[in-house]
């Protein structure tokens, strides 16, 4: 198992204590205390933990999560449900869903890579 950088554990740890979607500049904010002082060490650490499927960016938040998986299948395909009001995030796995969006490429004549599927709506804790 890769052994994660002071930096990588660091902003890992903070988004697993997170109840909501963080911004790059909220994380430099929150881990500064703890020795991580630029913007640029906050992005090298998550974009190896994006790459390593512990931590998923929220395009549409321009934020980030940890991934709720222990072995996250779904570096190439994520899925998230959004709460508009309380931005609770579900992380989902859809085999089906992914199959289907490959096929479709092939149709097209294209080669499927990845994608990232985000519903906004309201949770059930606040409907």
């Amino acid at each position: 198992m890769l052994e994660l950088s002071f930096n990588q554990e660091t902003v890992h740890k903070l988004l697993q204590a997170s109840d909501k979607p963080l911004k790059a500049y909220n994380i430099l904010f929150e881990t500064q205390k703890l020795g991580i002082k630029s913007p640029t060490q906050v992005y090298r650490a998550l974009d190896k933990l994006i790459e390593l499927g512990k931590v998923h960016k929220i395009e549409s938040k321009n934020a980030f999560v940890a991934c709720s998986k222990i072995n996250c299948s779904n570096q190439n395909s994520t899925f998230f449900l959004i709460c508009d009001d309380c931005e609770n995030i579900i992380e989902l796995e859809d085999q089906k869903i992914t199959d289907q969006l490959n096929k479709t490429c092939e149709r097209y004549g294209s080669k499927y890579k990845n994608h990232t599927i985000e519903i906004s709506g309201t949770c059930s804790n606040c409907n």
